[in-house]
């Protein structure tokens, strides 16, 4: 009796849990049996025959060109052979005397008619795959246009099925994050961030540590700042799912990828490098590991600033942070006096149901004295001139609801600008490495050393927003107006704003509000949409 191969497939694993392999088996065992074949042995593979290159049934055809078995017998043709490739190689194992059989067809590869039959059936295959391929790129790239990412969801994000946007991972978001933050900050090279990022507990879909390949994958990719790329095709879609970091986020990355300098590893990751400066020269002071401690040397030749331990400098910035910190009651308290006087504004003036009415009354004005230039009561020149007035007009009360609303959003990002200083000595203790540097850069970017005296000056969004803080929550200044715009006429950053003293409107806290969110901006610690970094 001869012996064959016996060889069944489907697509994918979860057909494979299926009756398919086993229904295959079945249908091959019963041809066998009535043509007096001997099965010697099953191959089974669980993979698509669209393209080349399945490992299982390379390894059959090898060993039937080595004679192990007289022949191949499968199920059908298309659970075989779906590319010219394989069946070309199936081809020249008949040709050199392998017997093929088809379970479920009566082909005679013996005879002419029966190899272009089969031949035939091949082509057919082979078609039906390209034509698969066309319908499926065709609803991937509906998908793409409607802002739904159709592939396997990148690093960070989670699957729910096709069809249905991916949701940031509750674990591995946060740190995707904060790798693109770490890297933005200078401080770190590539090597450097995937040592960080990996002892953050980062790690791939399978559990496993990013390569350095991985990582600059993901600092690359733009799917995390809400956009699609497709770079087979270089077309970009704006993605529906909801983003990871801000779009300027991954373009300052991306640019500092693109000019980065500087070692590529950095051997030393000391706590307060490149934070301070020289107060004599202005030139920074570099930090050298003498005898298991650090110090901070200014360079020049000459300088009055020599050296400065590490241990000396950070209780004095314990020190300074914790005269900085705000306590939480007067936080609530400055917060909730803001807000009130917004609702206040919006209740003293137009008010968005108001403006909207205002708005709608323009809108039939500049309806009716159209209609009247079509009946020829109004000539050209007067309805010209009539409609520039409500269209100035019409542009005032946008303008007014709109500053109503940004005047609130401010407002919203004022408290949180003061959240941020809310014990942030006890913060800086907590901290790691990573966080206190970059707690620093935002509360004070800008100090120096003098001599052997650390001169700590905080920033300016941070001077006002104590000072803020301090007069809402009624400080032990008797001599300040008891309403919220008089205390400002005491605050000295506004000596600088050329302003009327006499009568005092509540505008001063709206100048107020624009000059702290433009410092914070200016330190580097807000983004484009004046939302704290995270």
């Amino acid at each position: 009796m001869k012996t064959c191969f016996g060889y069944v497939r489907v697509s994918t694993e979860k057909q494979g849990e299926g009756v398919s392999l086993t229904a295959q088996k079945e249908a091959i065992a019963q041809f066998a049996a009535k043509k007096g074949l001997v099965i010697s042995k099953w191959w089974e593979e669980k993979q698509s025959a669209a393209k080349a290159g399945r490992p299982i049934f390379n390894e059959m055809m090898a060993r039937l060109k080595r004679r192990e078995a007289d022949g191949l017998v499968i199920h059908k043709i298309d659970r075989s052979i779906r590319n010219y490739h394989d069946w070309a190689v199936v081809d020249d194992l008949i040709n050199a005397g392998i017997e093929f059989h088809i379970a479920t067809e009566s082909f005679d590869f013996n005879t002419l008619g029966g190899r272009m039959a089969a031949d035939f059936m091949a082509v057919v295959a082979t078609n039906y795959i390209r034509n698969l391929q066309a319908e499926i790129k065709k609803g991937q790239q509906g998908l793409l246009k409607q802002g739904h990412y159709p592939f396997a969801a990148p690093i960070g994000y989670c699957d729910h099925g096709r069809g249905k946007l991916k949701t940031p991972d509750p674990i591995r978001a946060p740190l995707i994050r904060e790798a693109y933050e770490m890297y933005d900050s200078g401080e770190y090279s590539l090597r450097g961030l995937l040592q960080a990022i990996t002892e953050l507990g980062l790690t791939n879909k399978q559990g496993r540590p990013l390569s350095l390949c991985g990582l600059e994958t993901v600092l690359n990719n733009p799917f995390y700042c809400g956009l699609i790329h497709i770079k087979r095709t270089g077309k970009s879609y704006q993605g529906q799912h909801q983003p990871i970091i801000s779009a300027a986020l991954y373009k300052r990355v991306q640019k500092r990828k693109k000019d980065r300098c500087g070692k590529k590893v950095t051997r030393h990751n000391h706590l307060f490098r490149g934070l301070f400066r020289c107060g004599y020269c202005n030139r920074p002071m570099v930090p050298e590991l003498q005898k298991a401690r650090v110090y901070y040397r200014c360079k020049l030749r000459g300088c009055e600033t020599t050296t400065l331990r590490e241990d000396q400098i950070e209780p004095e910035i314990r020190k300074r942070l914790g005269q900085v910190a705000l306590t939480r009651t007067d936080v609530r308290r400055a917060s909730e006096a803001i807000r009130t006087w917004v609702e206040d504004q919006k209740a003293e003036s137009i008010s968005a149901n108001n403006s909207a009415l205002q708005l709608a009354k323009i809108g039939a004005q500049k309806n009716r004295i159209a209609d009247l230039l079509i009946a020829g009561t109004l000539d050209e020149e007067t309805y010209n001139s009539k409609k520039a007035e409500l269209l100035l007009e019409e542009k005032r009360c946008e303008e007014l609801r709109q500053e109503k609303q940004d005047l609130a959003a401010k407002a919203e990002n004022f408290a949180t600008m003061a959240e941020l200083l809310i014990s942030v000595d006890t913060a800086y203790d907590l901290a790691n490495r990573y966080e206190k540097r970059k707690l620093l850069k935002m509360v004070s970017p800008n100090s120096l050393i003098l001599g052997k005296k650390l001169e700590f000056a905080t920033s300016d969004w941070v001077d006002w927003v104590r000072n803020l803080v301090t007069v809402l929550c009624g400080a032990q200044r008797r001599d300040t107006g008891r309403t919220i715009a008089q205390t400002f006429d005491n605050l000295p950053q506004f000596k600088e704003i050329d302003v009327p003293l006499e009568p005092v409107e509540p505008a001063y806290l709206k100048t107020y509000l624009d000059e702290v969110l433009r410092a914070a901006n200016d330190s580097a610690l807000f983004d484009d949409k004046k939302k704290p970094a995270a």
